[in-house]
């Protein structure tokens, strides 16, 4: 689908990140202002990446100003709602540091519950990382530095999108294009991501279908009623897919958090060190399900800047 490209960094949210502190310690150097970085981005709205159950599923697609020699790296978004609500809208805000710092975003959206229960969101997510690399060419994205970030539901589909590869299944309804079909018998591996970036992120999908503390009604209606449950929830949880090869890993979580449980995070962490998978866990001390205070998201933002330095992604 061709879409004609439009500014959608309106004043408002110019005003916001000259005032916020959070964003102006992401952005570049002073030679450069973060101000004028995002608002020469052009913006390419509700791209069509695949179909899905007769639902065109979209993206948004934003691009850093300049031809992008060399290519740029780019963050995947995607948004939460515990796999029944939200859009991709509601993430627009979240992403502006990664703007500020020059780098290409996909902003994702993906089938939810109501219409379509677990696995499909992951599939979707899975043929959205397609879409990125089938097109990285095009638009001036690097395929090897690329990283997947989302909060909740997303932090999920996150670690999911970055963790899996097509041996796993799940990426059999994407759509290849004829100059690149990672999905084809003996076609080129798809790249590896460059890091995840998981926001108090569900790790233990099976956990949650259980009795006891950790049961989550988000989570019994995305499974549904697959004829084998646990089984389908263990596919696509994170813990389960742990591997020595998967990409590092930063998990930002508040130990107070009652709709995802902080031991997911912690859990998380301890598998991933095991592994021998670069990882760090960033406790909100106190933290709820995302409500950070002003300080604590300065020194989130902050962790996520050392923490994609040290993959040799740019942060300025």
């Amino acid at each position: 689908m061709t879409c004609r490209p439009v500014r959608r960094i309106a004043r408002v949210l110019i005003g916001l990140l000259a005032a916020a502190p959070v964003l102006a310690q992401t952005g570049p150097s002073p030679a450069t202002n973060p101000v004028e970085r995002i608002t020469d981005y052009m913006v390419y709205p509700n791209i069509v990446y695949r179909t899905a159950n007769n639902v065109p599923l979209k993206l948004d697609l934003y691009l850093p100003p300049g031809e992008r020699k060399p290519p740029v790296p780019v963050v995947m978004v995607i948004h939460g709602g515990g796999w029944v609500v939200g859009n991709k809208e509601e993430n627009v805000l979240s992403f502006l540091p990664y703007l500020a710092m020059g780098w290409a975003v996909v902003n994702v959206e993906y089938r939810l519950a109501e219409s379509s229960p677990a696995p499909a969101a992951v599939e979707d997510c899975r043929c959205a990382l397609g879409w990125i690399l089938q097109n990285a060419g095009k638009h001036g994205l690097d395929p090897k530095r690329i990283v997947t970030t989302g909060y909740s539901a997303g932090g999920h589909l996150a670690l999911t999108t970055g963790m899996l590869s097509p041996s796993a299944g799940f990426d059999r309804g994407c759509q290849p294009t004829r100059t690149m079909e990672y999905w084809s018998v003996g076609a080129a591996p798809m790249p590896k991501v460059a890091a995840i970036v998981n926001w108090f992120g569900i790790t233990d999908v099976a956990g949650m279908l259980e009795g006891g503390r950790d049961a989550r009604g988000y989570a019994i209606e995305w499974i549904g009623n697959a004829a084998n449950p646990l089984a389908l929830a263990k596919s696509v949880s994170p813990l389960d897919l742990v591997t020595p090869g998967v990409p590092p890993v930063l998990t930002i979580h508040g130990d107070k958090d009652a709709l995802v449980p902080y031991s997911d995070g912690v859990r998380l962490h301890e598998a991933l060190q095991k592994a021998g998978v670069p990882n760090e866990l960033f406790t909100v001390r106190g933290g709820g399900h995302g409500d950070f205070a002003p300080a604590e998201t300065a020194r989130i933002w902050t962790a996520i800047r050392a923490f994609l330095g040290q993959r040799g992604l740019p942060t300025s």
